[in-house]
């Protein structure tokens, strides 16, 4: 395909148009008096949300250089709420302004990697201060708070403050929708994973379609499980104690599964066989999970372990299991704390050292299911458009809250990034073009605040000037247009979401201001229009 080749202030022109596109949709949902912006869809009906990455995601421009400039954008919003669920929308923001001021200094003969320099410079001391004013999230209604900023809503987040309370920091807390117009909360003590008995036959409470075992013993393989013959010795010596047996393998099917079966059915065994979650790596290490939870040990052949050789103390326990058609919860596991602790260490540091977004999400729900819990969050409404537009606000709100207790608190409402840059902007040792790029970010770093109070129909420079005087936390609350102590007021924003916001704009800015070329697919023309109705006279 022909390529088109634009230069110097003409690329960069050509990008910025498409920046301020996205951007101008995307910022009219900031704050608390945001507007709402509607999705048209090619199939069903249009969509209502106040949500800034969804409206980023719908936009896609015509003009291929106007297109490049708002991907470049849509990056932004997309990295920021992927690290903290939120501050898309300032993020956005944030890129326009850093952006246009560049542009604007690059115009004048400026060096776009001095200005880069400073520009990072700046940030990274605005990080560093926005860190030391953070505050620890102590409380239930600081994660209120804050949750319900981010979803708009105080019931949600009173809601999802619930949900942290009962599974911990480290819980996992998930969202599902659900057929009733009610959001509600769920929780489950114990581990939960997602595979549920192998045979219906094994059903205790037929009412509930769920086989419950109380006191059971747990048998672990990973491995199939097949032969009868393997399996009957240990079979034998779990029938003598009178307690029901939980087999979790890679699969029991044949003799194994069949014995297992007319057991229950002839009422003289209550077992109930599971196959293990996961695959290949992630199946052995969840096993050896539950192995530590339980206080038993995983049956394997790489560690020198048959069916054959399984003892009693081999075994795991826990208070009660329930398995459903499509899922197992095991209650209160027997295994000692100092393992569980240990193996909870070790998960964090696989986590911390993994390059693989994919991998960190797997071992975050590994880590819940070992040292918390999981909180289901319903999400009901009265339409499917509502639907969809509150469970990804809910979902926002958790990571939200999630990220406040990371990294703590500090004054929402674009407050805190105006008092971080005056406390530290002044003491840089910058000089020329630097000094012009730490300007850069000390007059786009209102942009935000501005935003806030444009959207509550109020004048932006004023606002942002009076900010700028008062005391550190002090702002504007542009839900009611008077100013205050924000933190003493539930106005606050995770430290990890504002950062992110700064951090992630100022490289797109730097981008935009170091391009010097940019090569784009030329369009091609439309295809000639068909004449067969004529010439057919009407006839197809």
């Amino acid at each position: 395909m022909a390529k088109i080749i634009h230069f110097d202030e003409d690329a960069r022109r050509g990008m910025e148009r498409g920046l301020n596109l996205l951007a101008d949709t995307v910022k009219v949902t900031l704050g608390p008096k945001g507007r709402n912006v509607v999705l048209d869809k090619k199939w069903g009906a249009p969509t209502i949300t106040k949500d800034g990455v969804s409206v980023a995601k719908e936009i896609d421009l015509e003009d291929p250089f106007e297109r490049i400039g708002a991907e470049l954008v849509k990056e932004v919003a997309k990295k920021t709420d992927d690290v903290a669920g939120d501050g898309t929308t300032t993020a956005t923001v944030l890129a326009q302004a850093l952006v246009h001021e560049g542009l604007r200094n690059v115009a004048a003969g400026s060096n776009p990697i001095a200005l880069k320099r400073g520009i990072d410079a700046a940030v990274e001391a605005i990080v560093a201060q926005l860190h030391k004013d953070a505050k620890a999230v102590e409380t239930k209604e600081q994660i209120a708070a804050t949750a319900s900023i981010s979803a708009n809503d105080e019931a949600i987040g009173q809601l999802i403050a619930d949900a942290f309370e009962k599974v911990g920091a480290e819980g996992v807390v998930t969202v599902e929708e659900t057929n009733s117009f009610e959001t509600t909360l769920e929780t489950t003590e114990g581990m939960r994973f997602d595979k549920g008995f192998i045979s219906a036959y094994f059903v205790t409470d037929p009412e509930r379609q769920e086989a419950v075992l109380e006191d059971p013993f747990i048998l672990l393989v990973d491995s199939k499980v097949s032969s009868v013959k393997d399996l009957l010795p240990i079979l034998e010596k779990v029938m003598q104690t009178g307690k029901p047996l939980l087999v979790i393998a890679e699969n029991v099917e044949g003799e194994a599964l069949t014995a297992l079966v007319l057991n229950k059915m002839r009422g003289t065994f209550k077992s109930v066989a599971v196959k293990a979650p996961g695959f290949g790596d992630r199946r052995k290490a969840m096993l050896q999970d539950m192995a530590i939870l339980t206080g038993g040990q995983v049956i394997s052949e790489t560690v020198g372990l048959t069916l054959e050789t399984t003892e009693l103390d081999m075994l795991g326990r826990a208070r009660s299991v329930v398995v459903s058609k499509d899922e197992t919860t095991i209650v209160e596991g027997a295994g000692e704390k100092e393992d569980i602790d240990a193996r909870v260490r070790q998960i964090r540091q696989e986590i911390e050292t993994t390059d693989s977004d994919y991998d960190r999400e797997k071992l975050q729900e590994r880590l819940a299911k070992l040292s918390g819990g999981v909180a289901v969050i319903k999400s009901g409404a009265a339409t499917e458009v509502e639907l969809k537009e509150r469970k990804h606000r809910i979902e926002d709100a958790v990571r939200n809250a999630r990220a406040a207790t990371e990294e703590g608190l500090v004054a929402g409402g674009g407050v805190a990034l105006i008092q971080a840059a005056n406390a530290v902007l002044d003491d840089l040792q910058v000089e020329g073009d630097e000094a012009t790029g730490v300007n850069i970010v000390r007059v786009a770093i209102s942009s935000p605040l501005k935003q806030i109070a444009e959207n509550a129909g109020l004048e932006g420079g004023v606002v942002a000037d009076r900010v700028a005087g008062m005391e550190a936390g002090f702002g504007l609350n542009a839900a009611t247009g008077e100013y205050g102590d924000l933190m003493a007021q539930g106005i606050s924003d995770p430290v990890k979401v504002t950062r992110s916001a700064l951090q992630n704009a100022a490289s797109i800015a730097g981008m935009f201001l170091t391009t010097e070329a940019v090569v784009a697919d030329k369009p091609e023309p439309p295809a000639p229009a068909g004449h067969g109705g004529d010439d057919m006279g009407g006839m197809y």
